[in-house]
């Protein structure tokens, strides 16, 4: 194998892969999962930057697989943005990571590392801690849930500190 397409493989391999120290949650259900979901909270990155209102939709591919449908309210352009993307399981459907693409054969990590026993909210990390997201089945969360959710993700050596919270109206 040449040298430059090793290192593609090993780069495109340690995408999906978690940060140390964070395990996604066992005996996750994706039935249950599945919906629309509220992006309460993110770290800041540049595909989502200056998006309100921000959901992520997740129903059943006929493959087996995962739809990903993330929408969001750009108001500097006075528009919606939308981008569908495709996830699927990265070793047990049973554990709560998944690997996502939205463009071609690119994978990140997307890892549920906290999820309350109704599926009504989760933290979800990336391929490392300069990504996460607190999700809900609401636009709002009960101000002790939201805080606890932000302590745990503070705990797991996430800076909350730059934690931006999403205008959901």
């Amino acid at each position: 194998m040449k040298p430059l397409l090793f290192a593609c493989v090993l780069l495109l391999a340690g995408c999906a892969g978690k940060p140390e120290g964070i395990s996604p949650v066992a005996g996750f259900e994706l039935n249950r999962y599945l919906g629309t979901w509220h992006e309460i909270a993110r770290l800041d990155h540049s595909f989502e930057r200056g998006l309100s209102r921000v959901t992520a939709d997740y129903s059943l591919r006929d493959d087996g697989g995962v739809r990903v449908i993330n929408r969001g309210y750009d108001a500097a352009a006075g528009e919606w943005r939308q981008a569908e993307g495709k996830a699927y399981f990265v070793q047990s459907p049973n554990l709560g990571h998944l690997k996502v693409s939205f463009f071609g054969p690119f994978y990140g990590a997307y890892v549920v590392f906290e999820l309350d026993d109704n599926y009504q909210y989760a933290l979800i990390s990336g391929p490392s801690r300069n990504y996460l997201w607190l999700l809900a089945r609401t636009p709002t969360l009960k101000p002790a849930v939201q805080q606890r959710l932000i302590t745990k993700a503070s705990e797991a050596g996430f800076d909350t500190d730059r934690l931006i919270f999403v205008k959901q109206q």
